[in-house]
């Protein structure tokens, strides 16, 4: 039995920002921390706004921890006021050690998952996200990789078939995991043109910062062309106490 994956999900409470259609049922199998933020102005500190609105998230943010338990997650909640969005979602994500974080967006219930696979995060940790999510569902997923250069069809076969490895070992019904090897001049493009036949999108982070990848690229990019869902697998942290 694979243990739930922990994933970040943020959202703007106060702004009638709500969890899209979907999302419960997506990531019901998750581990789920839920943020509410609110950026407020410079010049307004963060405690008067948290006196003034606490009562209201309060109450918002219960109801969308509902939606999140009646789907199967389970949930832990945190509200932060702050001046800088970014820098509380990584630090909130630094916190609680999470798996992935999700760029959320409408999705019917999922049936088919989009897993680009190009070596930036280990194949390990994708595994896990994969199998805690969909392991026990009816769930196809299709492991996607662009050829680099100097790369050959078999060595693309033989790094897939290294990640199905991973997977059917986690308990994964390997006939519902297919491959897709393509060539392309850009794997972002490649990437997006395919994600349009999927429910969701699955992609490991290729850069070391969160914020390039919630206010950057490339998983801002394919959840805006995608317009669903696009779930990004973290790099592990590096331990403060190791440093």
């Amino acid at each position: 039995m694979v243990d739930r994956p922990t994933v970040l999900l943020p959202i703007r409470v106060l702004e009638r920002d709500s969890i899209p259609d979907g999302i419960p049922e997506l990531l019901a199998n998750a581990h789920i921390i839920l943020l509410g933020y609110h950026v407020v102005p410079d010049q307004t500190p963060t405690g008067q706004a948290e006196m003034q609105f606490e009562e209201l998230t309060a109450t918002q943010l219960d109801n969308l921890e509902e939606l999140l338990l009646k789907a199967g997650a389970t949930v832990e909640v945190r509200m932060v006021f702050t001046h800088q969005a970014q820098q509380t979602i990584d630090r909130i994500n630094q916190e609680h050690d999470c798996d992935a974080i999700i760029v959320p967006s409408a999705t019917t219930e999922p049936e088919r998952v989009l897993v680009p696979i190009a070596g930036q995060v280990g194949v390990d940790r994708v595994s896990r996200v994969v199998a805690g999510l969909f392991g026990d569902t009816d769930v196809h997923v299709t492991l996607f990789h662009v050829l680099e250069d100097v790369e050959t069809k078999e060595d693309a076969e033989t790094l897939l078939e290294g990640v199905i490895d991973h997977l059917t070992g986690l308990g994964f019904d390997p006939d519902s995991i297919s491959i897709e090897i393509e060539v392309a001049k850009s794997a972002l493009d490649a990437i997006i043109d395919a994600s349009g036949s999927y429910d969701a999108v699955v992609i490991g982070e290729s850069d070391p910062t969160l914020i390039t990848y919630i206010f950057g690229l490339p998983a801002e990019q394919v959840a805006e062309q995608f317009l669903g869902p696009v779930i990004v697998v973290q790099r592990p942290r590096p331990d403060p106490e190791g440093l």
